[in-house]
Order: C-alpha cells, then structure tokens, then sequence
C-alpha cells in the first residue's frame, strides 16, 4: 500500500496536487486545481491509467516496429506519463518535453524523478515557441498534450501551427494530439480540418459515446503522410476496457463536413468542459 502523503504546489496555471494511489506501490495521480492531469506508476510506467493515454500508448506502438528508438516530441509535459512509456517500450529513445509551466515541471522531477539516462530532458517553454525554433525533420513523433487550464490554448489549434509541426516531423513522422470537444463538435472538425490541409493521412480515436454526441470527451487524432495501420490500431482500441472507434478515410470526412482549417486570426481554445466532466470525487 502506497502510504506516502499528498504534495501541493502553487504552479503558473493551478494548484497542482499530487496524490499517492492506496492501490499501487509507487503510484501517483497529478491534478490541477482538482481536475486530473495525469498518471505515474513509477515501478510500471506502462501502465497507462487513463484511457485517453493508452490510445495515445496504441498509437506509439503502431509507429513503427516494437522497441525501435524513436526520436519524439511531447508538447505538454504533466507528470511525463508518455515520455516513461516510451523509454520503457523503446530503449534508446531520444525525448524533449516542453511545458509552459516552470513550476509544474519542478514538481513532477522532484517527487516523481524521470529515469536515470532515459534520454528525456524537460524545457520549460511556449509549446508554439518551441516548434517554431526546433529544427526541421527532426522529430519521428509530435505528441500535443497542452492545456492550460482545461482548455487547449488558441495558438496551438491553427493552421500555421499544422504547418509547424508538419516542418519538425520527417516525412514519415507521425502528429498525435490530445484533444476535447462535444456536439456539435465544431472545435474537433475544424482541427479535423486544418490538419487534413497539412496531412494527408488522418485517423481519429474516440469512445462511439463521444462521436454520438452523447457527452464531452477526449478524441486523439492522428495525421501523417504515411497510411495508418488503422486494423491493427482498431482491434486494439476495441479491445480496451474501455473500447474506443477508430474513424478514417470516407467516414471521418464525413464527419468533418463543411469545416474549414482554422487561421491564427480566427483560432479560438478548445471548449471549456462542462462542470464535473474531467473531475474526481
């Protein structure tokens, strides 16, 4: 039984807490100002807890060959849960995380320390900032995990930012975002539809709850130039515990109708989540 005591800090966006899990030895659950963040388990980093990082975890896998080092960029840090996946399932890995908040990142070192020559090393910058002066073709995978608050920020949801990030990836990389929105879903089509301007390969995974417009959710999209293994991605997302669809081609066009990439002028934040819809009891 995990006996360790609750860590509070006051960060640049929240009160970020960290609380031990009674269940499992050396694991931890991150929120900020009471809205969960992410997971640690710090003898199985793995383990995926939410559901929408082990979507992202399957979408990891099927990048390229298992354990091949990969070359990844994780915008949005957290508590690094992504990053120690894929230093555990892919030995040799080089990994930058990039996180607005200072604070925040000295929190999760400190208490949740990342493994010793992982190849992971934390900078604390502006998401946008960052992309715009890494080098081109340097990265396999870009991983947008950003909110500030419980909203993407604006500047990371336009069609300059697509472009950025197209620029960094190699021609065979692949984007993966975390992002959240809810019927009419106007948000998740116009990302749907800005990356779709930039890459010709899109795939999305989300709970067929989501999709039907029954309640806010998250939706991890996928885009490359490269084709998706979307079987393969498909048979494992179904099998989750918590199955999930995974939309492409005709059907996801569908989906995203008469939405139409989305400026700089004109980008907004993701959606604010109704009340209680990421929260713990």
């Amino acid at each position: 039984m995990n006996e360790a005591i609750p860590v509070l800090r006051v960060t640049a966006h929240g009160t970020a807490k960290l609380m031990p899990d009674v269940d499992r030895e050396r694991a931890w659950l991150l929120t900020v100002d009471g809205a969960p963040q992410s997971y640690v388990d710090l003898d199985e980093p793995t383990h995926l807890e939410f559901e929408y990082a082990r979507r992202l975890g399957y979408a990891l896998d099927a990048v390229a060959e298992a354990g091949v080092p990969l070359d990844v960029l994780h915008l949005g840090g957290g508590a690094c849960t992504l990053p120690r996946y894929v230093a555990a399932t892919r030995p040799g890995s080089r990994q930058h995380v990039v996180d607005a908040d200072r604070e925040l990142l000295e929190l999760v070192t400190e208490h949740l320390p990342l493994p010793e020559r992982a190849g992971i090393a934390v900078h604390a910058a502006d998401a946008r900032g960052w992309l715009e002066a890494a080098p081109a073709d340097s990265a396999d995978v870009l991983i947008a995990d950003v909110f500030g608050g419980s909203r993407i920020p604006a500047h990371l949801t336009s069609l300059g930012y697509a472009r950025e990030a197209e620029r960094v990836l190699r021609g065979d990389g692949v984007y993966l975002a975390n992002l959240a929105d809810s019927a009419p879903f106007g948000f998740l089509r116009s990302q749907l539809a800005t990356f779709a301007a930039v890459f010709e390969e899109l795939a999305l995974i989300a709970e067929p709850g989501v999709l039907r417009g029954r309640r806010f959710g998250n939706a991890v999209l996928i885009a490359s130039h490269r084709p998706i293994d979307v079987g393969a991605l498909a048979r494992r997302t179904a099998a989750d515990a918590f199955p999930a669809r995974v939309e492409h081609g005709a059907a996801l066009r569908e989906f995203v109708g008469a939405a139409r990439p989305v400026g700089d002028a004109d980008a907004v934040p993701s959606p604010e989540p109704p009340g209680g819809a990421f929260g713990i009891g």
